[in-house]
């Protein structure tokens, strides 16, 4: 699994820090007592997660200009969530293809999202990579 383990149990973090409003270290503590996830897996996360937590304000306002007619605390927080961590890779980690980004997001939005997350994280994912290819040529 790696990288998409790693994904997972950063997703399940930045949950628990949204929603259950605990401070991230608390959240890494509580998934490394309660699941398995290799030392490489964990470091992956750990960067996703911070990295996530330190552009939290561009990446909501990056998913409030996409999601039309929903505001950001409206979305539902597996989504919302999701979505975070996909823009984190996308618009600040240069080594990871944006497909990669995209694809884990709608994996991860059809195991732990509502019937139609997946549909809806791959519009707003699709639709930032399109205009930042667009971004990129001008």
């Amino acid at each position: 699994m790696g990288r998409r383990q790693a994904r997972e149990s950063a997703m399940q973090v930045l949950f628990q820090v949204d929603v259950g409003k605990v401070e991230v270290e608390t959240a890494f503590k509580y998934l490394q007592e309660n699941f398995v996830v290799a030392d490489r897996d964990m470091e992956f996360a750990r960067y996703l997660v911070e990295g996530v937590t330190s552009k939290l304000p561009e990446l909501d306002e990056v998913i409030a200009g996409f999601s039309r007619d929903w505001q950001l605390e409206r979305l539902a927080a597996v989504d919302r969530n999701i979505l975070r961590l996909a823009l984190f890779e996308i618009l600040f980690d240069e080594q990871i293809p944006y497909s990669v980004s995209i694809n884990e997001a709608v994996e991860l939005a059809k195991i732990y999202g509502g019937e139609k997350s997946s549909k809806f994280v791959n519009g707003i994912l699709s639709s930032v990579v399109h205009k930042e290819k667009q971004h990129v040529k001008d």
